[in-house]
């Protein structure tokens, strides 16, 4: 129940982050003149998306609290929500073209493969580096 708490928490603080995005984007697609106008079901389905995938997107990072659950799982976890949750809802709006599926599969897996990498090889480096510091 704890960490069901914790998702929620997680969510609904970050959940605003999706529209801000979302808006970001459409402003530049603007610029770039792809995209000139959008319909009112456009919008509200793009924002009622965004703010679900930036919910759950912020509250999965719940998994690392699950001490049961070594890192590397627990980032397996995260990742295949994140890919899941990003697919479908960009197949709602109609933002992926269902041929593009094996694009956006391999973008996903080395864009979160990079990111995660790069958070924890440098935590296992300082949680090494304290552990002989504390002579274990």
């Amino acid at each position: 129940m704890r960490t069901f708490k914790n998702f929620l928490r997680r969510g609904t603080m970050f959940a605003w982050g999706g529209p801000i995005v979302l808006s970001i984007v459409w402003m530049f697609l603007k610029q770039a003149g792809v995209i000139t106008e959008l319909t009112v079901d456009e919008v509200v389905l793009g924002i009622l998306s965004t703010t679900i995938m930036a919910f759950i997107v912020a509250g999965v990072s719940v998994v690392y609290q699950i001490e049961s659950l070594p890192r590397p799982v627990a980032g397996l976890i995260q990742g295949a929500v994140i890919y899941v949750v990003y697919l479908l809802f960009y197949l709602l709006n109609g933002w992926l073209p269902a041929e593009k599926i094996g694009f956006f599969t391999a973008i996903c897996v080395i864009v979160f493969v990079v990111s995660w990498l790069s958070v924890y090889i440098p935590v296992r480096i300082a949680v090494s580096r304290i552990n002989k510091q504390l002579g274990n």
